[in-house]
Order: C-alpha cells, then structure tokens, then sequence
C-alpha cells in the first residue's frame, strides 16, 4: 500500500450524540471532510439534541479499551482525539494504554455540553490529569481551564497564566479557547510549558447554533496534525474549518443547534 496516498488515520475516543451534533458524529464528520480516515471507540452513549441531554450510558471501561485495541492493531493511528471519558477508569486505563503511542494526541477536557449538562463526574475531571500527562495538546474552554487550575472564575488578565501553569504541570501544550469571554472578538491563546506560542483571533459569530464547535475544533487538530501540519499552523486550520462550520450551520433545532460541517469544502492539509 502507498502509505503516500493513503489518508491519515485518527482513532476518535468520545461519546456519542443522537442528534449528530457533537462528540463521535461531530468527530467523524470532521475528520471526513478534512481527508483522514476516522475510527472511533465510544465511551457512552446520550439521548440529546439541541434542547439537552436526556440520558447518558457510559460503557463498561472493557469495551472501550477493546474498541481501541481493535483499531490500533489492525489498522493503527497517525493521531488520536480524546474527549467526553464517561468514567474516571476510563481515563486511568486509556492514559496507561496510550503512554506508548507515537503520534500526537488532542486532549479535549469536556466537563460540560453546550446546553448545560453535566458530562463528567468530579472523580473523572480529577482523572484527566493523567491523560494530560500524555497529550500532545489540550484543548480547554475557559471555565474548564479555570477549573482545572483551581480557580472559580478567570479574569481576562490570567487567561495566559492559568494555561501555563496546566501546561508545566504536564508538560503539555494547552490552547486556551476564548469563545467563553466577553467582547466581540473571540481570542484562542497557545502556550507551552516555556512560555506562550502564540494567539489567534476572529470575530465573534452572534449565532446560537454551536452545538459541538470543541468536538469539532479538536477533531480538525488532530487531523491536521496527522496530516504533518506544524502545531500552529494545524491550530490556525482547525480554527478555520470550525468558524466555517458554524456560519454554514443548517438551522435545525430550536436550541444550541449542529455546524455545517458538510458544507465546507474549500481547506485542505495542504
């Protein structure tokens, strides 16, 4: 097989959605239309929509952990995406599993849907740390950052400051999503264990469907860093895709509605 021609392989680890806007579906869909070949390991199932989370099924921490050797062994990974974890064993077992793996992983922490819900258990999010040790690029949204770095609340001022103690303390790069702050710019700040990379910038979309837009900026990270793209250039990709993704959102819904990931065509890795 000409390994040249062959798309990049991401294994999605993640919970699945029902009404298609997030987790797995969202990851698929992404990573689709980015040219990668997605696999997946599910780690619960929900009944959701746009208006919430009805119901959740978090898998037993044996079948996940055999989803992901069936896809590793076989057909192997170019990158791995992490998300919603379901149960803090989960998360023990995947950072054990994973600690070997020789491409980048993208870490997104999700403790919470957009409609509100509550996707991880205290003894989960205490659990990421481990996962964290391992990633490549974690990817948390401003009240997660706070929360994991023990804070309530985050000021506009410690953004960068709060990334980086994440980020020496495992050693991790951390791209801290703005798309929680105020104003009508959102800002997305890069920062390593040394100090900052860096900070992207795009004005705000006043639109009410973003249903899935952390699934899918994380998603498009891996992707593009499996396709060989440097870290911020695969940073200022994924932004791209997903901003494009939300301005051709189809409408459906009468809450947080999905993107339009199948409506962007125009990127490439390239």
């Amino acid at each position: 097989m000409d390994r040249q021609a062959s798309p990049p392989r991401i294994l999605s680890i993640a919970g699945s959605d029902s009404s298609g806007g997030a987790g797995i579906q969202a990851d698929i869909k992404t990573i689709a239309m980015l040219g990668g070949y997605a696999m997946t390991a599910i780690t619960a199932v929900t009944a959701q929509n746009t208006r919430g989370v009805q119901g959740i099924e978090t898998m037993h921490p044996d079948l996940v952990m055999d989803q992901v050797e069936s896809c590793l062994e076989d057909i192997g990974a170019d990158a791995i995406k992490i998300g919603m974890l379901g149960s803090a064993d989960i998360a023990q077992r995947l950072a054990e599993r994973l600690d070997s793996f020789a491409g980048p992983i993208v870490f997104d922490p999700v403790m919470v849907a957009t409609s509100g819900a509550d996707l991880a258990s205290e003894a989960t999010i205490a659990a990421f740390g481990a996962l964290m040790d391992i990633a490549t690029l974690v990817t948390p949204n401003l009240p997660e950052l706070a929360a994991l770095t023990g804070r309530h609340t985050l000021a506009e001022a410690d953004i960068y400051d709060a990334a980086g103690e994440l980020a020496k303390r495992h050693d991790t790069l951390v791209l801290a999503k703005g798309g929680h702050g105020d104003g009508d710019e959102i800002i997305d700040r890069i920062v390593s264990a040394s100090g900052k990379l860096g900070s992207f910038g795009h004005a705000r979309i006043d639109t009410r469907h973003t249903h899935g837009t952390g699934c899918t900026l994380s998603a498009a990270l891996a992707t593009f860093l499996a396709h060989g793209q440097p870290l911020t250039h695969a940073v200022r990709l994924a932004r791209a895709f997903t901003f494009a993704a939300i301005e051709n959102a189809p409408g459906f819904g009468e809450g947080s509605g999905p993107l339009g990931h199948q409506a962007v065509r125009s990127l490439s890795s390239d």
